[in-house]
């Protein structure tokens, strides 16, 4: 079987399996994006803890830009490299008044103009917001790719441009998704449980061992 086809099978049994949502909790556009910054080097359920209480406090983007740093830093602390984080809030909210009208905008380019976005993010938003073909390169993505042999690489940007090749456009965004959940529940960074893996039948890593 090809890696095409092969990805086409495990697309099939991850969506047998797993949901295609995005662990993230957000209502508009910007708290998507602003949640998927904050979930860089933090895990999502401690975003989902630190954004209900951040939008009460800033309920807006004009409340966001107009913020003193220490404010916000005072919210995300528990995200860590606040400093950091809080400062591209601010400044994405900025940005998105000013060049997009207040709204986030819907292509690659424009999202990486933004302080603090990369791929990473700009895919997730593209997949989830504007339901866009998107491949979204995290660890989980990595790590089981090439654990199941469609992928040969660790680069995140290769990561991407192999998937979009053998990936169906209209599949992409909630694949990485399900790689998400599935990463949590089954194919983890340590001790991966394939004795009760849907996919070991058809994995080079569970046949190896």
């Amino acid at each position: 079987m090809n890696t095409e086809k092969r990805a086409k099978e495990i697309v099939r049994i991850l969506k047998e399996n797993y949901p295609s949502t995005c662990s993230l909790e957000a209502v508009r556009d910007y708290e998507l994006l602003f949640a998927t910054r904050l979930s860089a080097q933090c895990t999502d359920a401690r975003v989902n803890l630190v954004t209900p209480v951040l939008f009460r406090k800033f309920p807006d983007l004009d409340s966001f830009a107009k913020a003193d740093l220490t404010e916000i830093e005072d919210c995300i602390k528990p995200c860590g490299l606040f400093h950091t984080k809080a400062k591209d809030l601010k400044l994405c909210a900025i940005a998105l008044l000013e060049n997009f009208g207040g709204h986030v905008p819907g292509t690659m380019e424009e999202l990486l103009t933004l302080p603090g976005i990369g791929r990473k993010t700009a895919n997730l938003i593209l997949g989830d917001i504007f339901h866009k073909p998107a491949i979204v390169v995290d660890t989980h993505c990595i790590r089981i790719t090439n654990r199941l042999g469609i992928c040969n690489t660790r680069d995140p940007y290769k990561v991407e441009t192999e998937l979009k090749q053998i990936i169906e456009p209209d599949e992409q965004s909630d694949f990485c998704h399900r790689l998400v959940h599935f990463g949590r529940d089954i194919c983890k960074a340590k001790k991966p449980e394939c004795f009760r893996c849907p996919l070991k039948e058809d994995c080079p890593s569970a046949n190896a061992n």
